[in-house]
């Protein structure tokens, strides 16, 4: 199943999560983003789908279900199953690789790597722990930690800490913190948070853990993880819309701006030339910016899931 996959009220939960773990299938396993994007897209639009899906048939109406996933929706709906899905469980290969990425710091190709060195478990990992990058024994150390969502109260209570111990340093910081968070989802994975400052014109990261004090019953917080990204100012709105999200919106924004004659990263907005040649980075002072550059209605982050 997904890493973090966040709890579902949709009526059609079961489809949304075996579209999940089919696109995790494809990215991890067989590195096919364009199928990866296919499934996430078709989950997403299915998950925000406010009646139960009947047949495969209705499904198809939705933007981003094409044939095959309706075909494998009629399969759901009339066994419970999948095969497909059934075959990959029963596969090691698989199933190691699949499990391994849940470790923060091992993505799809180290993944490989270890199972094809015949290191499948955790258990495998912490045999050759030293062998591990720091970010890998973090990821590591703190698995079943990180797996936990994070309840929107709890990243409140996060946020605040974060924001005010930036502004300690220096207040002319400025910091969002961004993800599913922004876009005002009920739970996250991971707290990413964004960092500036005028003078900054060089670009780092940092990736750690933290834990909130204990509870007033004194029970403690489980571990979760934080990334820090230190962008320069110039490329810091570019940067907030980005690490915002969705992903499948990022996707959607950067197909219009292409073309309306824009190329959009992380970093930058560029115009095309004739030839097709980005010209110089255009000035951007707000994430409105770049969708007036591109002439798109402004979209608040809640908006952003497609």
């Amino acid at each position: 199943m997904s890493k973090r996959k966040a709890p579902q009220e949709s009526p059609n939960e079961g489809i949304t999560d075996f579209l999940t773990e089919l696109a995790n299938y494809e990215r991890n396993v067989n590195r096919a983003i364009h199928k990866y994007n296919a499934y996430r897209k078709a989950a997403s639009v299915i998950s925000r789908y406010p009646s139960k899906i009947r047949s495969g048939a209705e499904a198809k109406k939705l933007d981003g279900v094409g044939a095959k996933i309706a075909e494998k929706i009629d399969e759901f709906l009339s066994t419970g199953k999948l095969r497909k899905l059934e075959k990959i469980r029963q596969d090691d290969t698989s199933a190691s690789i699949n499990l391994l990425t849940r470790v923060t710091g091992i993505g799809p190709a180290a993944a490989r790597k270890f199972v094809e060195e015949g290191i499948k478990t955790l258990e495998d990992l912490r045999k050759i722990e030293h062998k591990l990058t720091h970010h890998q024994r973090i990821g590591l150390k703190y698995f079943e930690d990180f797996e936990k969502r994070i309840p929107r109260e709890e990243m409140l209570q996060m946020q605040e800490i974060v924001l005010k111990e930036i502004k300690k340093l220096d207040p002319n910081y400025i910091a969002t913190v961004c993800g599913s968070f922004r876009r005002g989802a009920d739970s996250s994975g991971d707290m990413d948070v964004l960092l500036t400052h005028p003078s900054f014109t060089s670009e780092s990261s940092k990736q750690g853990v933290c834990q909130l004090p204990d509870k007033e019953d004194g029970t403690a917080y489980p571990h979760r993880r934080i990334d820090i990204r230190l962008i320069p100012k110039d490329q810091y709105y570019c940067g907030v819309l980005y690490f915002t999200g969705s992903d499948i919106f990022n996707k959607n924004m950067r197909t219009h701006a292409l073309e309306m004659g824009f190329t959009i990263n992380e970093y930058t907005i560029r115009r095309l030339g004739v030839t097709g040649v980005a010209g110089e980075a255009l000035p951007v002072e707000c994430e409105k910016d770049i969708f007036d550059y591109i002439q798109w209605k402004y979209r608040e982050p809640k908006d952003r899931s497609e």
